[in-house]
């Protein structure tokens, strides 16, 4: 059985599908990972199969002299690492369709990981939609968001 992938962007407008197993899947806790993503750690899975843009493509962003970042241009999801010019890219595990599909099994830059994961369990959890002004909220509230899975076609937007 052969293993497939595919993601995309919040908003729909890059979408891409790989074949096979990947080669790493790994977070990394580096301060240039924190800021490129906007989050506490860089979660990707890497693949040596070539990934395929089946619809946009990502914008680049040079962030070093040898690391491209991309994201799409229209919603700002940021969906690969790229080491050196023309490699092929690590995909950001969030952007997959089934993320729970891939699991870390490296981590990289322990010395700088958030302080929030020491405590990670002992944080009080409130599940969402508690209260009834938040059934409220989520009742009214229309999702743009692209769905997880590929599509025909897709208005960016969802419009």
């Amino acid at each position: 059985m052969n293993e497939s992938y595919s993601g995309g962007c919040q908003c729909g407008a890059v979408r891409y599908h790989v074949e096979g197993p990947p080669s790493g899947v790994s977070i990394c806790n580096c301060r240039m990972c924190q800021k490129a993503l906007g989050n506490l750690t860089g979660p990707f899975a890497s693949f040596k199969a070539r990934v395929a843009w089946t619809r946009g493509a990502p914008k680049l962003f040079r962030s070093s002299d040898r690391v491209w970042r991309g994201f799409c241009a229209d919603c700002g999801t940021p969906l690969t690492y790229q080491w050196g010019e023309g490699g092929n890219p690590a995909l950001t595990i969030g952007s997959f369709d089934e993320p729970e599909r891939l699991l870390p099994t490296v981590e990289f830059a322990r010395d700088n990981r958030h302080p929030i994961f020491e405590h990670y369990d002992a944080m009080v959890v409130e599940p969402l939609g508690n209260t009834d002004e938040e059934r409220d909220i989520l009742a009214v509230l229309r999702s743009f968001q692209h769905p997880d899975r590929d599509t025909d076609s897709w208005t960016v937007g969802g419009q």
